[in-house]
């Protein structure tokens, strides 16, 4: 995933996003809800091993601007050659970070070492990455930003900023703001006491913080909550007009059992391996990777059941940290870069299109993209974010953003998307790849000309006996991959499409949601 704009939250913003979602169990199937809120994804060394470590260091993570996001003009020709210098930035962060991770003690005997011995000369290189972007957009006839040498600095941040705004259980106490799960002042929250030095996250400010997690780059105890004790967010569905689309289309994709992986993301990253950093379950189309064209796209063959749907599903893994490993312990993307554990596969992978609750929909043109969600909010904030956790049986009351669920026994994990549902008439992709697709309004509605397109939503359940948090620390932590800097926040979850249909199929979509039919 791309790194997307940066933006602090707010209390409210927080709980609209927390609310984006609505899922409703009925019978022995689901009944899908559109979300209509809008969505606010070198040298290493092997990390972590079967330890969790703990880090004496006062920065937890590196911050970094958001330079795809501000790169909305960028001409089709000079695209190719823009976004590989996108990802020299995403490996330099990411190789930052590795020196970060590996140089604690030295950074507790030097005050001014983060910020001369990796921010600055982590500066120096992305000025050098910039000048390039900047001289491919010119040439190519555009006008790069005006502001993008400003986008050079990085800064560091320490556990209170990367846990910065309310968690989804988050509320206002004895008159204190509660900030990423802990209450400020010594208030008992999310299962842990504040005494003396203020705990953030489970890191003790003072003697040092433990960034947490079997590889030192998270999850922490104030990543997850008791999903029982979470007062009901979830708001009613938008009012359907006599225009509404009613109907529905599921395709039955698989839950990638023959373990289609890799670490590339071809939307935003093509030609370059290993762009993501972490690694994607593939359904759908089987033949997807870094270097995959439209052409290629319909060669790749499916996993689904429809033969005619050849559109690509991926999204980041799941993974259970607790100190085993899997066959990526060495590699990019996973081990090397602090993704490690066992990697779960899905026991349901549940995919259906849906309409609009205004308007009629016009079909997906073929080869469109869809990012939902922001791989980077630790750093960049929620602005993005459209993670959406929650377990069975409270999938109609409770959808976490910023925290992972800790679910009753006998109740399974749920991760759900809900993609954008406008589309621009135009584009099947923009250069921030985001621009050319749009949430509907509160109403249901398409603003500035966008046009309502079948709605992509997904569900995936795991089994996963539930995390539990004793003393600050969590045991059994699951996590979703990410980039090492993110340190596996649950908002950070991503979901990425591209649709590929031959023989019809996106008509059929279209024609059987504006029919109000449920078709598979």
């Amino acid at each position: 995933m791309g790194r997307n704009t940066r933006k602090r939250r707010t209390p409210l913003a927080n709980k609209a996003i927390a609310a984006s979602a609505a899922l409703a169990l009925g019978g022995g199937g689901l009944i899908w809800a559109n979300f209509y809120a809008s969505a606010h994804e070198s040298n290493h060394q092997t990390w972590g091993g079967n330890q969790t470590k703990a880090s004496t260091a006062q920065v937890a993570t590196i911050s970094c601007p958001d330079v795809g996001q501000k790169l909305t003009n960028v001409p089709n020709q000079a695209r190719t050659e823009v976004a590989g210098e996108l990802s020299n930035l995403d490996r330099q962060i990411t190789d930052a970070y590795q020196r970060l991770a590996t140089t604690r003690d030295a950074q507790t005997r030097d005050a001014s070492f983060v910020q001369n011995s990796i921010l600055q000369p982590l500066k120096d290189r992305r000025k050098a990455i910039l000048d390039r972007i900047r001289l491919e957009i010119t040439r190519a006839g555009g006008t790069a930003p005006t502001d993008l040498d400003t986008l050079a600095t990085c800064t560091a941040q320490n556990a209170n900023q990367t846990n910065a705004g309310q968690t989804d259980a988050g509320q206002q106490q004895n008159g204190g703001q509660q900030q990423g799960g802990q209450q400020q002042g010594g208030q008992q929250q999310g299962g842990q006491q504040q005494n003396g030095g203020q705990q953030q996250g489970g890191q003790q400010q003072g003697g040092g913080q433990n960034i947490g997690g079997q590889a030192g780059n998270g999850p922490v105890a104030a990543d997850f909550v008791d999903i029982t004790k979470v007062q009901p967010n979830v708001p009613a569905k938008p009012r359907r007009n006599g225009n509404a689309s009613t109907g529905t289309f599921t395709t039955r994709c698989g839950v990638n059992a023959n373990k289609n992986f890799n670490t590339d993301n071809v939307i935003v990253a093509p030609g370059v391996t290993n762009g993501a950093h972490h690694l994607h379950d593939y359904v759908g189309n089987q033949k997807v990777n870094a270097f995959s064209s439209n052409n290629t796209f319909l060669q790749g063959g499916t996993s689904c059941q429809n033969r005619s749907d050849l559109s690509s599903y991926y999204w980041p893994v799941v993974r259970i940290q607790d100190g085993t490993q899997d066959f990526d312990q060495n590699k990019d993307g996973g081990g090397k870069e602090g993704n490690v554990g066992k990697i779960l596969t899905p026991v349901q992978a549940q995919i259906k299109y849906v309409g609009s609750p205004t308007s009629k929909v016009v079909a997906m043109p073929q080869f469109l993209r869809i990012i939902t969600g922001d791989a980077k909010t630790t750093t960049n904030g929620l602005a993005n974010a459209n993670a959406h956790w929650s377990c069975t049986g409270f999938e109609n009351k409770v959808q976490l953003t910023t925290q992972y669920p800790i679910c009753p026994q006998g109740s399974k994990v749920v991760r759900s998307f809900a993609f954008q549902s406008c589309w621009d008439g135009k584009n099947a992709d923009s250069a921030n790849h985001r621009t050319h697709v749009a949430f509907a309004d509160a109403n249901g509605n398409c603003q500035n000309g966008f046009k309502a397109i079948p709605q992509l939503t997904m569900r995936l359940v795991y089994n996963i006996n539930p995390p539990t948090v004793q003393n600050g620390q969590v045991k059994n932590a699951f996590a979703v991959d990410g980039f090492p800097e993110q340190l596996h926040k649950a908002a950070t979850d991503h979901d990425d499409f591209i649709s590929v249909t031959k023989n019809g199929l996106a008509n059929r979509i279209a024609s059987c949601l504006n029919r109000g039919q449920n078709c598979a």
